[in-house]
């Protein structure tokens, strides 16, 4: 397995892990080639340009924000979103940011930051090109990125090469396919979870791993509490009210209703989902699972099993995400992650599968049943498009978390109900996502040139 949990499940910004997180490491890493090459203090003036679904929506989906943030030296992994909203008030207020936090520079729209909506770079939609200035605006430096997906970035090079996203050393249980990971589990008498561990203990301890695990399933539950509590209006013009806290505050006064209505346990799913993705839409802190614009999903069905399951443990978590991340690398390495090549199949649907195997597992069930539920969350979303009313991810990402929460329970329960052996395989499916990724319009993914972004009104 070359793609690392904690590759897949990073904490960062909102609202969207290919617009907003792949942006800010991009420039990061802009920076850093920079300062290899002596450049840096040398550096007057950056202009960015950004192609294809970056440009067609990257101002609804803060491309330009992640931009002039990374370009002054914050990262999406530790930044305060209250303070990074001053900061990029202030930008754009001054026309100028600190490179790297270090010389002021000039940046403005249209000038250092350009939308080219009919142009792609060759490799990938989310194409960034970053050349540097010096002071007698001669060209000093220029480099190519793509944001592929879940906030991995790819340069140039890594690209035309075909390059893993990310290389690591050996791991003793290495799969590439479904099929693989089964007969590994079957060879070794091994969990789906259990070989992900062992795998993981290429690069860091054990205990290590643990605490990571925990640390980021700390920071979903943050999301949704934070996400409870807050309302008004969610920003980009839209005026999407926020419904967490209301639904949240409904639920509490009212406990006695589940015994009424077994289904109000779904209610607290789609809270739990409403509340990370209300976050995420307004640019606070969440958890990319496997994206920005999936990230309600898995901390949903996470939170369900720990509120709702009995018996519910930390090891239980770490076994929920381990074996969620074995699926989202498969889909990762044989498909993709990103709604700009696959239509939101690739975000939600993904999220979905990954989900519905890690609750399975933790619900007793086999590999082959675990297999059996990522296979059956991702064939019943299938063909999903990606179509963000005003290039927006608030409708209908918002609620498509909470619907891609409730198919990954009930394709768990559907699972455990069999025996594992099913028709359709989960390397079957994975490879009909792509395809059916790559035959899909462009204007269905993540461009807002078609569905619901064209024949719904903006008032």
């Amino acid at each position: 397995m070359s793609i690392s949990l904690f590759e897949l499940f990073k904490i960062g910004i909102g609202p969207s892990s290919s617009h907003t997180v792949g942006p800010m490491w991009a420039a990061r890493r802009f920076l850093d080639r920079l300062d290899d090459r002596g450049l840096k203090g040398e550096t007057a003036r950056v202009v960015v340009h950004l192609y294809g679904s970056l440009a067609l929506t990257g101002t609804g989906h803060g491309t330009d924000k992640a931009v002039m943030l990374g370009l002054a030296g914050l990262q999406p992994d530790t930044l305060d979103p209250d303070d990074a909203e001053d900061l990029f008030a202030y930008i754009r207020d001054k026309g100028e940011l600190q490179l790297d936090r270090g010389q002021r520079v000039p940046f403005r729209d249209g000038e250092e930051l350009i939308f080219l909506k009919r142009e792609r770079l060759p490799h990938h939609s989310n194409g960034m090109r970053f050349t540097a200035f010096d002071a007698a605006d001669r060209e000093i430096d220029r480099a190519d990125y793509y944001s592929v997906g879940g906030g991995f970035v790819m340069s140039a090079e890594d690209a035309a090469g075909a390059a893993p996203v990310l290389t690591n050393a050996r791991a003793p249980y290495e799969f590439r396919s479904g099929d693989e990971l089964l007969a590994l589990c079957e060879a070794h008498g091994l969990s789906i979870g259990e070989a992900v561990l062992a795998n993981e203990e290429t690069w860091r301890s054990r205990a290590e791993i643990r605490d990571g695990i925990l640390g980021i399933r700390d920071a979903m539950l943050d999301s949704i509490e934070r996400g409870c509590r807050m309302d008004g209006i969610l920003p980009g013009g839209l005026k999407v009210r926020r419904r967490a806290k209301q639904l949240h505050g409904e639920l509490l006064r009212k406990p006695e209703k589940a015994l009424r209505d077994p289904l109000t346990t779904l209610d607290w799913v789609n809270l739990y989902a409403l509340a990370v993705n209300e976050e995420n839409a307004a640019g606070g802190r969440v958890v990319t699972a496997p994206t920005n614009g999936a990230a309600g999903v898995i901390p949903a069905v996470l939170a369900y099993y720990e509120r709702f399951v009995h018996g519910a443990t930390d090891d239980g978590v770490v076994t929920f995400m381990a074996t969620s991340a074995a699926i989202g690398a498969l889909y990762k390495q044989n498909a993709s992650i990103s709604a700009a090549e696959m239509g939101c199949q690739g975000e939600v649907g993904v999220a979905c599968s990954m989900a519905a195997a890690g609750l399975c597992a933790v619900l007793g069930g086999t590999p082959r049943q675990v297999e059996n539920a990522a296979e059956i969350a991702m064939e019943h979303n299938l063909g999903l498009t990606c179509d963000p009313i005003g290039g927006l991810v608030q409708i209908p990402c918002i609620e498509r978390n909470t619907m891609g929460a409730v198919k990954a329970i009930n394709a768990a329960r559907l699972a455990l109900k069999g025996d594992g052996t099913h028709f359709v395989s989960l390397d079957n499916v994975i490879e009909t996502m792509r395809q059916t990724g790559n035959d899909m319009s462009e204007k269905y993914k993540e461009t807002a040139m078609g569905g619901l972004a064209v024949n719904v009104t903006i008032c």
